[in-house]
């Protein structure tokens, strides 16, 4: 009943407005807000279009996709509170009282959705997070303005439980559940941003700028959950006995996680593996694509990827092929025939090294004699090249292609197996000497 005679009210409210004609002076502040956010909304695009000389996408993406979506619902909020402080005095607002929940809450649903797309990666649960965020802003601007809300909080904050000497209701629960979650993506969105400026410092290596980047990352959530506990009445001290399981935790159960996100650190700081390196990790060849504070992520030649634990990179021995040059060395085995011409055929192997832009000219391709074998000579083509992550299987395709084309055209063979089978009859057999020694 009481719920009814709220809403009752509220739209009582706004057709007494109507009937004694005050509302005119009300729309004309809602639109005085809306020319005025707009106004200043388009003018800062234009002067940031402007500004933008060196790296227009990033600042069209980070101002005007930030900011200017933030300044329309508050400018407009701003000139409705105004508006209303100085109407209220003459006339009632029950329209500028509908009016700036509702830009409130457009404010807030811009500003946590900015927050999760600049914190978070995009995908499918970012929308849903996205829609949930706005749904519940909504439901609490229409409570608030039928004024449902304080009846429901009421109702939320006669229900709840004591834990000793602390009374904890849901509207405690909610508040305390609704500040961490704020504070953590306030933290979180910082430490997007630090990082951005630290991986942007050409000048300092990429592991340090990893590892810093974790550290601010990481006392950023520390410090946000510190001071979120004490904004909802829950003292930090009582986290020692939180401290002391989450120790026996670890000592039990949780060692290879912080093994792990130790190592991490330690991997970062060592610089002994870094994004871009070709390494073999337990016969696993590829290129080191992602280091996270759990584990490293290498991608094979044939897009496969490995998960590494980090504590399996510090404890086993890792073949890292570009840890102080990215130059490899890759050998192409042929085979010519023995009536070939040998130095022929080494002086066309160089050529079609040389020929081949991806091979270095230091140091150069060698044509090599490695054996006599049973059906021929065999030769090595040994090459070496700055760019494995390109792939080993398509250079040595196009050489060995090159190679057929010049071996062809200058009377080069390459052999196939050959055997010799004698059939020997029965009776030759016989008549050989020792044939009947048996007898």
């Amino acid at each position: 009943m009481a719920q009814r005679a709220e809403i009752g009210r509220f739209i009582g409210d706004l057709f007494e407005d109507l009937q004694q004609g005050v509302v005119q002076w009300q729309l004309v502040i809602v639109a005085l807000s809306l020319a005025a956010a707009w106004f200043l909304a388009r003018r800062y695009r234009r002067h940031v279009v402007a500004g933008a000389s060196q790296d227009p996408a990033a600042t069209l993406r980070i101002s005007v996709g930030g900011i200017n979506r933030e300044m329309f619902p508050v400018t407009a909020l701003v000139v409705l509170v105004i508006g209303r402080w100085f109407l209220h005095y003459f006339q009632p607002v029950h329209l500028l009282n509908v009016a700036i929940p509702l830009v409130l809450a457009m404010v807030i649903i811009r500003a946590v959705v900015y927050l999760l797309r600049h914190t978070f990666a995009p995908g499918r649960s970012l929308r849903s997070w996205e829609m949930g965020v706005t749904w519940i802003v909504w439901l609490g601007a229409a409570l608030y303005i039928t004024g449902l809300l304080p009846e429901i909080v009421n109702i939320l904050d006669q229900t709840g439980f004591t834990i000793g000497a602390q009374r904890i209701s849901l509207v405690m629960f909610f508040q305390a559940l609704l500040t961490i979650i704020v504070m953590l993506l306030a933290a979180l969105w910082i430490g997007s941003l630090i990082e951005g400026r630290i991986m942007a410092l050409d000048d300092v290596e990429l592991n340090l700028r990893f590892a810093f980047s974790k550290i601010v990352r990481t006392v950023l959530v520390i410090v946000a959950v510190l001071v979120a506990l004490p904004l909802v009445g829950i003292d930090i001290t009582a986290l020692s006995v939180f401290g002391g399981a989450l120790g026996v935790g670890i000592g039990l159960g949780l060692q290879k996680v912080a093994a792990n996100y130790v190592a991490g650190f330690t991997i970062l700081l060592d610089r002994s593996v870094s994004p871009g390196d070709l390494v073999t990790v337990d016969h696993f060849y590829g290129e080191v694509t992602k280091l996270t504070s759990r584990c490293v992520v290498v991608r094979g030649m044939d897009g496969t990827e490995a998960i590494i634990p980090n504590e399996t990179i510090v404890t086993s021995t890792v073949i890292n092929h570009s840890y102080s040059n990215r130059r490899v060395m890759m050998r192409i085995p042929v085979q010519i025939s023995y009536a070939a011409d040998l130095r022929r055929a080494l002086e066309l192997m160089l050529e079609c090294a040389h020929a081949h832009p991806r091979v270095l000219k230091d140091p150069g391709p060698a044509a090599l004699v490695t054996a006599f074998a049973a059906d021929g000579i065999n030769l090595e083509l040994v090459t070496w090249i700055d760019d494995p992550e390109r792939g080993k299987l398509n250079l040595q395709s196009d050489i060995y292609l090159a190679l057929y084309n010049a071996f062809r055209g200058n009377g080069i063979d390459i052999p196939f197996p050959q055997r010799e089978i004698r059939i020997v009859s029965p009776v030759q057999v016989a008549s050989a000497p020792g044939a009947s020694s048996g007898r």
